[in-house]
This record gives C-alpha cells, structure tokens and sequence, in this order.
C-alpha cells in the first residue's frame, strides 16, 4: 500500500473499529448483539420452514413474509460476523474489496426489504379495499414478478455504489469509525472529490426508501379511508386488526432507517450514539419481525408451539 503526505493510494484493506468512544465496552456490548442475532436467525429459518409447508399460509402477505425472513438473514450474515470479530477479538482489518461486498449486501438487502414491505401493503391494499378480486388480482405470476423486480432494482441501484467508490484512488485514512461497511462512511475516507458518490447515495436513498414509504402511506391512507367507511364496529375492528403487524414493522423499519440515514448525511449526532442506532436498525427488525407476525397470526403461534414441544419431547 503506497501513502502520499498521510493519504492512501488504492488501499487494499481498511480498519473497522467498531464504536467509536466505547471500545473498553465493546467486548460486552457484543452479547446483546449476539442474542438479537441468534433470536432473529431461529424466528425467520422457523418462518421459512412454516410458510412452505403450511397450506393455509399459501397466501400473498405470508410469501412477502417469507420473502422478508430470507432478507433478514441475509442482513445478520452480512453484518454480524465481522461485527462481533471485532467486539470480541479485536479482529479490525478487513480486504477493502471485502469491505465493498459487504457494502453491497447490507445496502441490497435493506432496499430489498423496503420493497418487500411496500408489496405487503399493496396486499393489504387490494384485500381490503377490492376483497373480491384479491385471488384475481395477486396470482402467483404477479407474486413472483414483484419480488424478482424488487430484487433487481436493489440489486442495480445498490450496485452503482461500490462501483463509483472504485472509482475513487486515494484516501485521507483507511479507519472507518463504524462496525459495518456503510456507504457514508466509506465515501468520507476519500481525499479526492466524493461528490458523486454522496450524491448517488442520496438518490438510491431517495429513490428506494423515500418511494417505497410514501407509497406505503398513500395505500394506508386509502386503507384507513375504506375500513372507516364500514358500518359495523366488528367489520372495522377486523380489518384493522388485519393490518397492525405490518404497520408495526413499516414504523420500525423507516423510522430507524431514515434516523440513521440522516444522521450520518447532515446531522450532529454523537458518532457512538448514530453506530449503536444504525447497527440497531440493521439487527433489530429481523428479530422482531417474526415474534410480531407469529404473536398475532394463529396458525404460525401454533406450528412454532408444535415445533418446540416436538423438540421437548425428542430430547426426553
């Protein structure tokens, strides 16, 4: 690796240090972490046994869902491996190539996600607002072409970041004060003009997350307009209660996603406070998702139960 007056030309790895101003604590911080990760790998791999083998859950909202548990699981392999490397091994060096792949993936599988939730509540859309014709509608065709368009949208639009970061050949530093490899953090490394590549992140930001929610919003608010529009209470109480575990994960999808996002483009937030709140928003979700849709879903509650009581009575 050659340097030029304390800059980096064409780096080949990079330094992680995990949370900048907690590293005396980062050794125990990485247990929490852990049990977030180990919860959301057991809820979605269950997710992904039930939903294919249930009949009852062949239905368009529980294949987002699966769709949704394979992207979670795709972002705690994607981040907590080298995360928890470097809480509890010191293990800080990375190749910078390998740093661009796992750019990649987290941003992907986020975008993914976003796609994934704006589909749920497409569904949810056409199942409340135009019941008889949601079979119709939603065919398992139509199904299969949403997810494979939001895969390659992300899979694009991501794609142009490691690209034009490439691009870029010398860097004022090789240390990113993070615990993953996020885009901002990598851009801001470069000595040389970044303005593209600052830009370019706005855009993909811009035009996955900030699309997706605002449609999002537009299909609740059409939702909310046709539910209040029912006559009986029981009728309103019912397709209302049909939408909650989804409302609940778009919330806390978006507004730690937007959070994080912000914080790191234009913000002021403490550099500890925004890496435990972005790693949160990355780990966090994936756990949670599968306890809210198998608390408030019948069928999955009590395959898991079966599951766990088949296990109890294996291991007697």
């Amino acid at each position: 690796m050659a340097s030029i007056n304390t800059s980096y030309l064409n780096p080949e790895t990079v330094i992680l240090i995990g949370i900048p101003g907690l590293e005396h604590v980062q050794f125990w911080i990485g247990f929490p972490f852990l049990a977030v990760c180990l919860v959301a790998l057991l809820g979605n791999i269950v997710l992904l046994i039930i939903i294919p083998t249930e009949h009852s859950l062949h239905r368009p909202m529980y294949i987002f869902l699966a769709g949704l548990a394979a992207t979670d699981i795709g972002l705690c392999a994607a981040i907590a491996p080298k995360m928890l490397a470097i809480f509890w091994f010191r293990s800080c060096s990375m190749a910078f190539d390998t740093c661009l792949a796992q750019l990649f993936f987290i941003h992907a599988l986020q975008c993914m996600e976003s796609g994934i939730l704006l589909a749920m509540a497409f569904d949810r859309y056409v199942a409340i607002c135009d019941p008889l014709r949601h079979t119709s509608i939603l065919t398992s065709s139509i199904l299969c072409r949403m997810i494979v368009i939001v895969a390659i949208r992300a899979t694009v639009l991501v794609g142009l970041l490691p690209i034009l970061i490439k691009r870029l050949h010398v860097f004022h530093s090789i240390v990113i004060a993070h615990s993953y490899c996020e885009h901002m953090a990598v851009v801001k490394l470069a000595a040389e003009d970044a303005q593209v590549n600052k830009a370019c992140g706005l855009f993909v930001g811009f035009t996955i997350l900030g699309f997706d929610m605002i449609f999002i919003l537009i299909s609740y608010i059409l939702i909310f307009q046709a539910v209040f529009h029912l006559r009986q209470k029981e009728a309103r109480l019912k397709a209302f209660n049909t939408c909650t575990a989804h409302i609940f994960v778009f919330l806390e999808f978006y507004i730690l996603a937007f959070f994080s996002f912000f914080s790191h483009c234009f913000g002021h937030v403490a550099p500890p406070t925004h890496i435990l709140l972005s790693t949160i928003y990355l780990l966090v979700p994936p756990a949670l998702n599968p306890i809210v849709y198998g608390v408030k879903n019948k069928v999955i509650h009590k395959r898991v139960a079966q599951i766990f009581l088949l296990s109890h009575i294996s291991h007697q």
